[in-house]
């Protein structure tokens, strides 16, 4: 998975598809997928949405591997990443990117990742900004005692996540 580090505020794209989750709005630009966002507010959001094309081809994709990860049908996503926000947000982001598919870390585990071991709660302020949930997993950062603590889609849709995860592990014996 590729993520430019060097987006420029050029031209956005969007569109909305329903999920198990509830209804998400995709955000794109030319270089790759920008945002999977609920509840989308553009009055309250600093993600600029730009134009509705359903049809833009990066949204496409992006909506196809969504839907194909709740069938149950994949656990990576291929796709290019235009991820916007500071260096050390980018630099989590990029890390929970690596959480495998059905397995959580904490933040404590990110901030180590990192290497920066005393930024816990900057981690989890930079996995709350997360443009990319579901896509560079924030849903599979738990709390240092494994809870389930905060997550922009709301915990029942972080528990939802989970537990499709964990029952499609179990379920798949020939991955």
């Amino acid at each position: 998975m590729h993520v430019d580090e060097n987006a420029t505020n050029m031209g956005t794209f969007f569109k909305t598809m329903a999920s198990p989750t509830g209804t998400l709005t995709l955000i794109a630009s030319e270089k790759g997928l920008r945002a999977v966002l609920w509840n989308y507010d553009p009055k309250q959001s600093s993600i600029d949405s730009g134009v509705e094309d359903p049809n833009h081809p990066v949204l496409l994709e992006a909506e196809k591997q969504l839907n194909e990860y709740f069938a149950k049908k994949r656990k990576t996503f291929s796709l290019e990443l235009d991820f916007v926000g500071s260096d050390f947000q980018i630099q989590v982001w990029k890390a929970m990117l690596t959480i495998p598919f059905g397995e959580t870390r904490s933040y404590g585990d990110i901030a180590r990742q990192i290497g920066n071991p005393d930024s816990v709660r900057a981690v989890g302020g930079a996995a709350n900004k997360n443009p990319l949930p579901i896509i560079a997993p924030c849903h599979r950062v738990v709390g240092a005692n494994g809870k389930l603590v905060g997550f922009g889609g709301g915990l029942e849709n972080k528990a939802l996540l989970l537990d499709m995860e964990a029952s499609y592990r179990q379920t798949s014996l020939f991955d």
